[in-house]
């Protein structure tokens, strides 16, 4: 092949690839509580800021119990695109939310954020 054709051919299969290559899992940037935290017992407002959009349809929280049990969270319908919440009213003990999200991309990651509620 002459040099330009291959070039052109090049590009227009990096345009076609780009994408897929720039796209990425959400990655949790944030979380309130943070990871290892103490909080007060009562009332407890969740919160997961991602770097990228997500799809909180398809997103879940599962909170883990000092117990064991597991209890699926009621997300927060509505907020930024990057941010999932939750409220909880909780008392003390050892607990851990687990996070799945759907990133708009189609990519699904999973994560842990433990925390302690703490006796009055």
């Amino acid at each position: 092949m002459p040099y330009r054709p291959k070039i052109w051919m090049l590009c227009l299969l990096s345009g076609i690839l780009t994408p897929f290559v720039a796209s990425a899992h959400a990655v949790l940037e944030e979380s309130a509580p943070p990871a290892g935290a103490s909080v007060r017992p009562g009332d407890v407002d969740l919160k997961f800021r991602y770097n990228s959009r997500i799809d909180r349809a398809r997103s879940r929280l599962t909170l883990i119990r000092p117990d064991h049990s597991r209890e699926t969270v009621s997300i927060t319908a509505d907020g930024p695109p990057d941010i999932i919440a939750a409220h909880l009213d909780l008392t003390p003990g050892a607990y851990v939310v687990r996070w799945q999200v759907l990133a708009v991309d189609g990519h699904i990651t999973r994560g842990d954020v433990p925390f302690t509620v703490t006796a009055p």
